[in-house]
């Protein structure tokens, strides 16, 4: 069966003690609020939502163990700016088997990765 995209959805026990980082430090295209939740565009095709952990169909967790990892070019950039901004636990740059990232959490603890494959047959694979 064909698949049009994908949404990736995170639980806080406060959404709006959120969307200034996801809307104003990493600059997601809010394209719906619907109260218990708010979809952001990351990329063409890409999406990702906050929700309300007390409302939504899951709830929130302390702790979690997920990553949300955004594929950019510009590494060094991202990185920079978020370091401006003082974002937690940010990692330095490190080059990895297959890319150059680091990673960085959200105001309530999620973990973010920006990455970029240095390989491009491999970046070649998610075009």
């Amino acid at each position: 069966m064909k698949r049009d995209y994908a949404i990736t959805f995170f639980y806080y026990p406060d959404i709006h003690a959120v969307t200034d980082f996801y809307e104003r430090v990493l600059g997601f295209e809010l394209v719906l609020d619907q109260g218990l939740a708010r979809i952001y565009r990351i990329a063409p095709n890409s999406y990702f939502g906050i929700v309300d952990g007390n409302r939504g169909h899951l709830r929130h967790q302390d702790r979690s163990a997920v990553l949300l990892t955004i594929v950019a070019e510009d590494v060094e950039g991202w990185h920079a700016r978020l370091d401006e901004l003082g974002v937690s636990g940010l990692t330095e740059v490190r080059r990895g088997t297959y890319c150059d990232h680091f990673f960085f959490e959200d105001p309530a603890g999620y973990a973010l990765e920006i990455q970029r494959f240095h390989n491009p047959d491999v970046a070649g694979l998610f075009r």
